[in-house]
């Protein structure tokens, strides 16, 4: 698909499907077809496949090919069956427009276009287009760890409340929703230092063309605010690691009552087994075979045995 926008009274307005866009400012590529990609690369610019945007090569997300920047950042988003994922996301900036390229849909590039006046240094320009949907893709990031952080809350009141749960299987439920806000901490701080890099990019090159003294002042705000995400992020896989520790140790505590319960039933009825072992024996000769009272006291002394090692049990507060 091809969203184009083009600047009305300093706001976006979309492009009808067809329009031209020599007008567009912004040409938002998502899952392009060969006839889009064809028509962007009139407007003088090479899209990159999403073999290219996967490469780990930092030369191969961050460079400048005939006056034109390319950069590419990954971003938490939603895949084709709505799955939560990360992938690649290529900003293609020339001084006419800016161009995106993306194969998954992440939350911003759908809020955005409406908010454009808004954010940032505005939309007037590819420039300042830029550094606004970064700053929207920032603010996404920053939602996205206080939902972890409430979500981790949630959980330790569960994990660590004197009335919080103690059943294995809720434990297990709640083990597999710390790993799934590890994820999303994971994503979102890899999105974090890859926003970073293609910042300070575009901030060398602003030094380097001598332009644009207030988009600097914006670029470090951007960086400043990205340093403390990156912190804010790693305190929270800090706490998901004690949240996972402590989760499984609540698991293993729970698991270790229920063997102890066990382990005290089978000591407790060892003493009357070894007797009814005892006057289970066929031998021709035993002195209590013929005693009308043997049988009676054997079942007493099973009964005494049985009550004396609970007894001792509770003693030693091992029940």
């Amino acid at each position: 698909m091809l969203f184009a926008y083009r600047v009305i009274d300093m706001k976006l307005d979309r492009l009808p499907n067809g329009g031209p866009l020599e007008t567009a400012v912004w040409i938002d590529l998502y899952r392009p077809l060969d006839s889009q990609i064809q028509a962007v690369q009139t407007l003088g610019v090479e899209v990159p496949t999403l073999a290219d945007m996967e490469e780990i090569e930092i030369s191969n997300r961050l460079y400048r090919e005939d006056g034109v920047d390319y950069m590419t950042v990954v971003l938490p988003g939603m895949s084709e069956s709505n799955e939560p994922v990360s992938g690649p996301v290529t900003f293609i900036m020339t001084p006419e427009r800016l161009f995106t390229v993306r194969h998954h849909a992440p939350r911003p590039f759908v809020t955005y276009p409406e908010r454009a006046n808004k954010v940032g240094p505005g939309c007037t320009d590819s420039a300042k287009l830029f550094l606004s949907l970064i700053e929207e893709i920032t603010g996404r990031l920053a939602d996205l760890l206080e939902g972890s952080g409430r979500a981790l809350d949630g959980l330790a009141r569960e994990v660590y409340s004197d009335n919080g749960t103690t059943d294995s299987t809720q434990l297990q439920a709640a083990l597999r929703r710390t790993g799934r806000e590890g994820e999303q901490i994971a994503r979102v701080r890899l999105s974090l230092l890859t926003i970073e890099r293609a910042v300070s990019y575009f901030g060398q090159s602003l030094i380097a063309e001598h332009r644009g003294t207030a988009l600097k002042t914006t670029v470090k705000g951007l960086m400043r605010d990205l340093h403390a995400l990156e912190v804010h992020a790693d305190h929270l896989s800090a706490r998901v690691a004690l949240a996972s520790d402590s989760t499984m140790g609540m698991i293993n505590l729970s698991q270790n009552q229920t063997i102890k319960i066990v382990s005290v039933v089978a000591v407790v009825f060892l003493p009357p087994t070894v007797i009814a072992s005892a006057y289970g024996m066929n031998f021709e000769v035993m002195p209590e075979l013929k005693w009308a009272m043997g049988y009676p006291m054997a079942l007493g002394m099973m009964l005494a045995s049985a009550i004396g090692t609970y007894l001792f049990f509770k003693w030693r507060r091992w029940l």
